[in-house]
């Protein structure tokens, strides 16, 4: 496996702007990058029926999640001549309006940047063994379908 893979993925919590720009900044003297593209996901306030979300508590099989995170990122490593890559994705509870994951490309071009991003977050909305506790207002909650 690569160099590049960071032994964990995983931040207990929301992800913060401070977080996410000090990520960014840490590339300033990267000289070789001419591109990043960055995707965040956000918490929705959905309405579901009558009830409306007021949070979203993630849970993970985090070994095998690590695994097929290293898996995923060797693939798009292979597929795309990137600099470098970073995944971040919340566990625990993480209110409405706040970021639960965060996907930061760099190449020497944004094309490559961009298309291994939209990949990157395809494969973990799909493959990556992670779950969402959809919690309501009311305090009920129901488990989340990826889409």
């Amino acid at each position: 496996m690569s160099d590049k893979i960071p032994k964990n993925i995983f931040i207990q919590g929301a992800i913060t702007a401070w977080f996410i720009a000090d990520n960014i900044q840490k590339h300033s003297t990267r000289t070789d990058i001419g591109a990043h593209s960055i995707f965040l996901g956000q918490v929705r306030k959905d309405l579901i029926g009558e009830k409306e979300v007021s949070a979203i508590e993630y849970t993970s099989y985090e070994s095998m999640a690590l695994i097929k995170m290293e898996q995923i990122r060797e693939a798009i490593f292979t597929k795309y001549a990137l600099t470098c890559m970073h995944v971040y994705h919340s566990l625990g509870k993480i209110n409405i309006g706040e970021i639960c994951l965060f996907v930061f490309t760099s190449s020497k071009h944004r094309k490559l940047a961009i298309e291994a991003c939209e990949e990157i977050v395809e494969k973990i909305k799909h493959e990556l063994p992670v779950w969402g506790k959809e919690i309501f207002a009311d305090g009920n909650y129901q488990w989340k379908e990826n889409s």
